[in-house]
């Protein structure tokens, strides 16, 4: 019958840490890294070795010693995904063992690529590197890459004042008191609201202004389910309302209804703020609420 096999476990350790001469290649590497810089080795057919190599890997023939600096910024080639980091891994998170063509380079650098997330990986990326803040001539001193900037956010916050004249003026005003002004065309018998000084169809001025009603007609509308501060609710419907007696719609929320019953044909009345609270704006008017009355049948 068979035995278990004999198993003897060995380590191999160097407490006080083994120490390897470099050569001037790597030396020279390992010393440009230090001073933050990335280099190569150029060959005798003119391709820059990244990292450098005593001897040309397609020839065999040994370098020129001519070193030259690269990059810093390169271009992913390919990667392989780490989704969990290993103890020795030179990060803490998931990241991606990339190869990089660096700027200038004929090879490819393999190095730890920090993308923020894999979805973001893709061939030909451009990279730029992460330096440890006290290098000490080792090929941790580039601590990792990272996508180059193609974007910011920015807070943007722009504020005006918008001063009415003219007919705004003369509308809002009466806005102000709770009334609607509309003007008619006398070529085009077409009463347009807000008032305008000119008819928008033929250009001929419009007289002087009158009141019209602030009950009317839903002609279209449209169901908002993103937040409004203006919208009694959300979802919140914003409806074109023909106003009685007018023959172009104007847009504005519409409440004390829920946003599914809203539909065409149907009647709204204006809901006023009280008066002490009025000012020359349209946010004197609340919002347009059913009336009751029976839908219209839109021709």
């Amino acid at each position: 019958m068979p035995s278990d096999p004999l198993v003897a476990q060995h380590v191999l350790e160097f407490p006080g840490g083994y120490t390897r001469t470099t050569g001037p290649v790597i030396g020279r590497f390992l010393s440009e890294l230090r001073a933050r810089r990335l280099v190569g080795v150029r060959t005798a057919e003119g391709r820059v070795l990244v990292p450098p190599l005593e001897y040309d890997p397609a020839t065999g023939e040994a370098v020129t010693g001519e070193y030259v600096e690269v990059g810093p910024a390169g271009t992913v080639t390919t990667w392989a995904w780490v989704d969990e980091p290993l103890p020795g891994h030179p990060l803490d998170r998931p990241f991606a063992w990339a190869l990089i063509r660096l700027d200038g380079a004929d090879t490819d650098l393999v190095h730890a690529l920090d993308p923020g997330n894999p979805k973001a990986l893709r061939q030909g990326m451009r990279v730029w590197p992460v330096w440890r803040e006290q290098p000490k001539g080792h090929i941790t001193d580039l601590s990792h890459f990272v996508p180059e900037v193609t974007q910011i956010v920015s807070d943007v916050r722009a504020e005006y004042r918008l001063q009415a004249g003219g007919a705004l003026r003369v509308f809002l005003e009466g806005v102000e008191r709770g009334v609607l002004l509309g003007g008619r065309c006398e070529r085009c018998a077409k009463v347009y609201v807000p008032y305008r000084a000119a008819c928008p169809e033929c250009g001929s001025a419009l007289p002087d202004t009158f009141e019209v009603p602030d009950t009317g007609t839903i002609t279209t509308f449209a169901i908002n389910n993103l937040p409004d501060p203006r919208a009694p609710q959300v979802p919140f419907v914003s409806a074109y309302i023909l106003l009685d007696g007018t023959d172009i719609p104007m847009i504005a929320l519409v409440g004390d209804v829920p946003a599914h019953e809203v539909r065409q044909g149907m009647r709204v009345r204006a809901v006023w703020v009280p008066e002490s609270e009025r000012t020359a704006s349209m946010a004197n008017i609340r919002w347009f609420a059913p009336t009751g009355e029976p839908d219209v049948e839109l021709s």
